[in-house]
């Protein structure tokens, strides 16, 4: 059986994502971020002035790893964020990113937005916005596999 067009597709955004991470985590790494870090400033800086708990910061998250709590104690650890216990409910934790976070993102600002236009060059503003388009529906109509069918 040949490679159906689905399969070749797949294949094409895979690589093309693991190249544009490649860019983006070489590029973050030169300010002592990793890609989860810069994720969740970048969230954080988008809720003020309000916080969020470590569960909405995982949720919102581009690429969801196991440990939210401990990416964001290393953040704390860091200066980038604050967390602060419940009052109410000592489960809960509340999220709020620091000065120095706004700071880093400030600085980084400029370099990312730079990065994205190198990295979309090869399309045209009206190819980008389709791209956009077929990604997002692509994430629309996702859905999860059938384990009964593997």
């Amino acid at each position: 059986m040949g490679i159906t067009l689905e399969t070749e597709a797949f294949v094409a955004l895979q690589r093309a994502a693991n190249g544009l991470m490649e860019d983006i985590t070489r590029l973050l790494k030169g300010y002592g971020l990793s890609p989860a870090q810069f994720n969740a400033l970048r969230i954080l800086r988008g809720a003020r002035p309000a916080s969020l708990t470590c569960g909405e910061v995982g949720d919102r998250l581009i690429t969801r790893g196991p440990d939210v709590t401990r990416l964001l104690e290393r953040m704390e650890k860091g200066g980038l964020v604050s967390r602060v216990r419940g009052t109410e409910d000592r489960r809960v934790v509340r999220v709020t990113i620091s000065e120095r976070g706004l700071d880093l993102l400030a600085q980084l600002d400029e370099p990312v937005t730079e990065l994205h236009r190198k990295q979309f060059s090869a399309l045209r503003e009206r190819r980008t916005a389709s791209l956009v388009k077929l990604a997002s529906a692509l994430l629309a109509s996702r859905t999860a596999p059938d384990a009964s069918k593997m």
